[in-house]
């Protein structure tokens, strides 16, 4: 809801009223707790008034904003300044901030995702070139060790159809030529993976098209194989996968949706730069209004 004057609230980070059922994550918060406060002008001797954003002298004290998350620290005043004054605006590399930080969380968390299954499938793609590489010894070694087993058994082991023995044969009945198929489509699917998670990492508006339909090609598989059968780890997989597809298509507004790439640039430049500095800055709403007074 708006406030009567019409305009969004702009409240620093973490000063919100908290949601009784949809609290707030403020991931500001989250990117100083874990790379410390973004300060300016600690080192410098004096301070202009035209830096009263970033850092203010008061009571023998320097109060620092952070350029994240908003908050005031209280610093003694240094001894040995390296400078006369803070760097100007145009010195300052001003950190992410807002749906642009949001979006960098999320889509690396997305991008983790992806380095796990590339290491799992790598890991699993050696294991089938090995496999076929040394197919015959295997399968001679395989036989005798069944061999054996059924001789102190007394009798076959394997009637179910099911279990180790039962996909170990359907295993050796491939040929290696199926095989080294089946290894070269499994490392196609993690070089994939593998582009896409860099591309993740770093933002890239191709990586997040290339999720999308990767991700969404998979859910229909995995309501397929739900069912035929249910297990813990396919209803988790599933979940994630449906929640990555509609962060994609809603929150970053992929295939023209809800105004498509410029809709989304839109929203984002909204909460870049020193203009969203200035109003989430409680001081200068302060001053703003003495002076229209």
């Amino acid at each position: 809801m708006l406030p009567k004057g019409g305009k969004k609230s702009t409240a620093p980070p973490g000063t919100e009223k908290p949601r009784r059922y949809r609290p707030q994550l403020r991931y500001e918060l989250i990117g100083c707790g874990l790379h410390g406060h973004e300060l300016v002008g600690t080192d410098a001797a004096h301070l202009r008034p035209s830096d009263r954003l970033v850092a203010r002298d008061h009571d023998g004290l320097r109060w620092h904003r952070c350029l994240r998350c908003d908050s005031w620290l209280p610093l003694p005043l240094p001894q040995d300044p390296s400078r006369p004054f803070p760097p100007g605006r145009a010195e300052i590399e001003l950190p992410l901030r807002g749906r642009p930080l949001r979006d960098r969380y999320v889509l690396r968390l997305i991008a983790v995702d992806r380095v796990i299954h590339v290491l799992v499938l790598g890991t699993l793609a050696a294991a089938i070139f090995l496999f076929a590489h040394d197919r015959g010894q295997l399968h001679r070694d395989y036989t005798r060790i069944l061999a054996d087993l059924q001789g102190g058994l007394g009798g076959p082991i394997n009637n179910t159809g099911h279990g180790v023995f039962s996909e170990l044969n359907r295993l050796f009945a491939l040929s290696a030529r199926e095989l080294y198929l089946a290894g070269a489509a499994v490392s196609a699917y993690t070089a994939v993976l593998a582009f896409e998670a860099f591309g993740l990492w770093f933002a890239r508006r191709w990586a997040e098209y290339l999720t999308l339909v990767e991700t969404g090609v998979l859910v229909p598989i995995e309501i397929y194989e739900l069912t035929t059968k249910v297990s813990a780890l396919k209803v988790l997989t599933l979940v994630i996968n449906l929640a990555v597809v509609a962060y994609l298509l809603i929150s970053k507004r992929l295939f023209g949706l809800r105004g498509g790439g410029a809709a989304e640039r839109a929203e984002q430049e909204a909460d870049r730069g020193w203009a969203a500095l200035e109003r989430a800055d409680p001081y200068l709403a302060a001053d703003v209004g003495e002076t229209s007074t």
